[in-house]
């Protein structure tokens, strides 16, 4: 009957470990046991950074678990140091096998880095109104490797991060509120008081429209049939695209009540008799 040296000698063997004793077992027991304190101990420290640094905080989840990993990965390296296993070949291997897998993974690793960058610089959130790289549309969900656009026709539109990380983004809901900048044409007949007058006759019937900063009219420019007008206006982000639509409908019906003509280029031809 083999003894508990011989047996443990025979799965040392096995496992390529050149002398395992049971003094040896106990040793790595003891290791894995301080070491998993140790482990516990610093992730509670790291945990607490992160929680102190507000750009990280998206991230925690995935930074929480890289740490994890890696500080297990240092014990498993102590603990084959101990064993006397060959750790310079085990770490060559993993090396060459990260290699090949990041050579293969290139296109999704850069989606995953740019989602990195996004959710540390966080130019954008659900919900938000975004234009980017000729992609405008709500951002319906984020994603480590894409961002989901629903477009104003009800298009869903999957953009990977890694184009998004690298383009200019404008976000119009950011600030809360947006300033809209609406052009109309009166002729030149109609005085621009009245003109004036009926624009901000049509602005007061929209509620939503900010009163800080106060709507404002003013003469933009003298065209060749007519004179064109500028009001200029703040809403909040939300109601931008009602008000927008339904002020330029009200202008018209405005200038009807005040009896301006809304023109449009036209050219008059003189016959001159001799």
């Amino acid at each position: 009957m083999e003894t508990l040296e011989e047996i443990l000698q025979s799965v040392g063997k096995t496992m390529g470990v050149k002398d395992l004793t049971l003094g040896g077992l106990l040793q790595v027991a003891a290791i894995v046991l301080v070491g998993w304190l140790v482990i516990r101990l610093l992730m509670r420290m790291v945990d607490r950074l992160m929680e102190k640094s507000k750009p990280v905080a998206a991230i925690q989840p995935y930074i929480h678990t890289a740490v994890h990993i890696f500080l297990w990965f240092l014990l498993a390296l102590m603990l084959a140091g101990t064993l006397d296993v060959d750790v310079t070949s085990i770490i060559a291997v993993l090396s060459v096998a990260g290699l090949a897998v990041s050579m293969a993974l290139q296109n999704t690793l850069s989606n995953l880095a740019g989602g990195l960058v996004l959710l540390v610089t966080k130019p954008f959130s659900v919900e938000d109104y975004v234009e980017a790289d000729g992609i405008s549309g709500t951002i319906a969900n984020m994603s480590l490797a894409y961002t989901t656009f629903i477009t104003p026709d009800n298009k869903e539109i999957f953009v990977p991060n890694s184009q998004l990380s690298a383009t200019k983004i404008i976000n119009y809901n950011r600030l809360g509120k947006r300033r809209m900048d609406l052009k109309f044409t009166a002729s030149y007949e109609a005085p621009t008081a009245r003109v004036r007058a009926a624009i901000e006759e049509a602005i007061s019937a929209f509620p939503k429209v900010l009163e800080d900063p106060a709507p404002a009219v003013y003469v933009s420019e003298y065209q060749a049939s007519s004179i064109e007008y500028l009001a200029r206006l703040w809403t909040a982000s939300e109601d931008y695209w009602d008000v927008y639509y339904s002020l330029i409908e009200e202008v018209r019906e405005s200038f009807a009540r005040h009896g301006v003509e809304m023109t449009y280029d036209h050219l008059n031809v003189h016959v001159v008799e001799r």
